[in-house]
């Protein structure tokens, strides 16, 4: 059947595409994706613009071929662990409103939280059970970094793996340029600042340098912002160490803006997006992975968005190959703050920001669009800034996240697994 197959590919139109053996030098190569799509019986993505990716660009021939086979599959956490056990406090605040824990295996009867969005006892009582989980946070915070953060501050947090396309650097950069701002303001202007805590975590691949001089300017910016008078408690910069499950599920619950930002187009899914829209934590994001479904179910007012869409991209980088890019005057800035050895040694960060330097070539020219999206970034998080002053529109808008969020539940992944692709059958238990 598998030779059939193969045979049948290769009188397609796009024969060359779909082969299996590629005849290069130095001697033929198999190509395993290829007999992938011939072998196998089914090919899903993980997230609705994933699946879409892999349908018309990454395996376009094979779709075309075998138009059957793809399908989406978006991917899903389990709200047992990622918000009953990892945070009771919150749990008990839902069981109570919706007068039952049957939440916890179905979750579309969170939407019915969304009715009570504004009501006056329910935000009070969420709103408590976040501080308690900000304090017990804090508490972790200073025991493993040493450093002391405000619990009246916005919790903002990025956990991930380090990667350049998850743009930790664009994080990073853009805090500087709220520290630069802060740095030029008056006594009476920093006095309007909504406070943030920036808590980075995750984990790089060890022969993986640009990721950790990545986290090495993270804990640069750390080292000079929390120890600023003039600054105070007004910006607090973390990177928590040995990140883990046990440590997400710490960070997670009490966190209030959570970013997820990479360049649009290279995120298959993400699931920790769904884990912070679960605990009722609004995202800044692009339009990538996950946060696309994530958005249509919150909606527009209640995610904050910003940067290029997944077919700009190519134009963008053609762009910058061209040389016609010119970066924001804020972005040239930030590189020229850490180009000056403001943080860390100077000259340390030379390799680092190479790679946003130049037009084209490896490891060179921004390939993950970080000037591109900057000033986008940028204006998005004076929305975030804004709707935080308003507690009360915030925390109406971090029920409706945790309200939404049932269709991120692994139960309902697993179930179109198995009903679409496995073919298998529930088998009841008995008591």
């Amino acid at each position: 059947a598998l030779a059939a197959a193969a045979a049948t590919a290769a009188k397609a139109p796009g024969a060359k595409a779909v082969a299996v053996v590629e005849e290069a030098p130095p001697a033929p190569m198999v190509r395993m994706a290829n007999l992938c799509c011939i072998a196998g019986h089914a090919i899903n993505g993980v997230a609705a613009i994933h699946s879409e990716i892999v349908r018309t660009f990454t395996f376009k021939d094979f779709a075309e071929l075998y138009p059957g086979k793809f399908q989406n599959k978006t991917n899903g956490v389990t709200p047992r662990r990622w918000l009953a056990f990892c945070n009771p406090q919150l749990s008990g605040v839902i069981t109570k409103a919706l007068g039952t824990d049957a939440w916890v295996t179905d979750m579309s009867i969170l939407e019915k939280l969304a009715p009570m969005a504004e009501d006056a006892a329910l935000q009070a009582a969420w709103t408590a059970a976040k501080m308690e989980r900000k304090v017990i946070c804090a508490e972790t915070i200073k025991k493993l970094t040493g450093v002391t953060v405000p619990t009246s501050s916005m919790f903002d947090i990025q956990i991930k793996r380090i990667h350049e396309y998850k743009r930790q650097l664009l994080n990073i950069m853009g805090i500087i340029h709220r520290y630069n701002e802060m740095k030029a303001m008056t006594p009476a202007q920093r006095a309007a600042v909504v406070p943030r805590v920036c808590v980075f975590g995750g984990k790089a691949y060890a022969t993986y340098l640009q990721a950790k001089r990545i986290v090495r300017l993270v804990t640069a910016v750390g080292d000079v912002v929390n120890n600023d008078p003039e600054i105070g408690d007004l910006l607090k910069v973390v990177f928590v160490p040995d990140y883990n499950v046990s440590l997400a599920e710490v960070l997670i619950p009490a966190s209030e803006l959570s970013q997820h930002i990479s360049t649009a187009g290279t995120e298959a899914s993400g699931t920790s997006n769904m884990k912070f829209q679960m605990n009722g934590c609004l995202i800044i994001g692009t339009l990538d992975g996950a946060n696309v479904e994530i958005r249509e179910c919150v909606g527009d007012d209640n995610f904050f968005l910003f940067g290029i869409e997944e077919p700009e991209v190519e134009p963008a980088r053609a762009e910058r190959a061209a040389g016609k890019f010119v970066p924001d005057v804020r972005f040239t800035a930030v590189m020229d703050t850490i180009k000056a050895g403001k943080f860390g040694k100077k000259g340390e960060f030379d390799e680092l920001l190479g790679s946003l330097e130049g037009n084209e070539g490896f490891g060179r020219g921004d390939y993950f669009l970080v000037a591109k999206d900057f000033a986008s970034y940028l204006e998005a998080q004076e929305k975030v800034d804004v709707a935080y002053q308003n507690q009360q529109a915030w925390t109406k808008s971090s029920i409706i996240s945790t309200a939404f969020s049932g269709k991120f539940n692994s139960d309902r992944t697993i179930d179109q697994y198995a009903k679409e692709i496995w073919d298998i059958k529930p088998l009841p238990v008995t008591k």
